[in-house]
């Protein structure tokens, strides 16, 4: 029996599979669409028919809003392991995307106050979809390993900004309506059919941030591939997981391009509710170890950090 257990927000976007295996225990998001609450991932159904009956929705003009995980729903999920004298790892969307991050720290306070004995990390991924849920996966990993908890997350912070994403989206208009594009600018891609690309950058917190502008679907599935070719590296693993909007086709085609590319294995799913309903139908997503994706400053203000957080681990 391990001593502490992991856990991930509904972001994270692992699949069934994969929860399964890990043993990561997954809090979920919520949306409401049409004035009824549903939860973005429920554990007694199939993802996959859930995500559908999503985008089905969200294409067919519902009016979705999506909700973070609150302070007491965090507390509520993670008492059980505390209670059982266990520690805990949360692992959670990227600051910058979801006040989630905030909730979380807030809950591990109140915890660490009533089970003083206790550990909770909260660990900010930078990176939501898969790219969060890589990570937990990998902890999941190590752990099972014997790895213990302080070593899954000395591992996660030298780590984290070495896992790269890479996103185009189908249409303009779910980032307008969330604000991440101007209504001209929305209105004047969808005339000259330009696709944004759109990456997880070195920022602390790390934010979805467009990089490039490619005109036509083949060509934005074309500059995930480039995205890929350029920045993978194979020091930690060659997995490459690909999340799409209700286009499974697509992402079957594109997993065939990887694996031609040397990839020993592609993952596909759903691209998760939570952020899916800012990217909307169409969305590509790919995610896979490669470069830093910091800037040299970025990296020596992180190292300054870890530092500080060490030696304030050790007073």
């Amino acid at each position: 029996m391990y001593n502490f257990d992991i856990f991930a927000d509904s972001a994270a976007n692992l699949t069934d599979g994969m929860v399964a295996e890990s043993g990561v225990k997954i809090i979920p998001f919520h949306y409401i669409v049409n004035g009824e609450e549903k939860l973005c991932y429920n554990a007694d159904r199939p993802f996959e028919e859930v995500a559908k009956e999503f985008y089905t929705e969200l294409a067919s003009g519902a009016d979705i809003k999506t909700s973070l995980v609150c302070e007491q729903q965090f507390i509520e999920a993670l008492t059980p392991s505390l209670e059982a004298g266990r520690d805990v790892l949360l692992v959670t969307i990227t600051e910058a995307l979801s006040g989630t991050f905030a909730q979380a720290t807030k809950a591990a306070e109140t915890l660490k106050t009533m089970y003083p004995d206790r550990n909770v990390v909260v660990f900010d991924s930078a990176n939501a979809s898969l790219g969060e849920g890589y990570l937990a996966y990998k902890a999941a990993k190590m752990r099972a390993d014997g790895a213990s908890l302080e070593e899954c997350v000395k591992w996660l912070e030298e780590n984290k900004y070495l896992l790269n994403a890479a996103v185009t989206v189908d249409e303009l208009k779910y980032l307008k309506k969330s604000g991440r594009v101007s209504t001209i600018a929305a209105g004047a891609g969808a005339i000259l059919n330009i696709k944004p690309m759109l990456k997880a950058d070195g920022a602390s917190p790390a934010m979805l941030t467009v990089y490039a502008k490619e005109r036509g679907r083949r060509k934005s599935i074309d500059a995930l591939i480039k995205a890929y070719t350029e920045h993978a590296t194979k020091e930690i693993d060659d997995t490459v997981l690909i999340t799409h909007g209700n286009c499974k086709e697509e992402a079957l085609a594109l997993a065939e391009e990887f694996k031609n590319l040397g990839a020993s294995e592609v993952i596909i799913e759903y691209y998760d509710l939570c952020t899916g309903a800012h990217v909307g139908p169409g969305t590509l997503a790919v995610f896979f170890f490669g470069k830093d994706r910091r800037t040299p400053q970025e990296v020596a203000e992180h190292k300054k950090r870890l530092l500080f957080l060490r030696k304030k681990q050790t007073q």
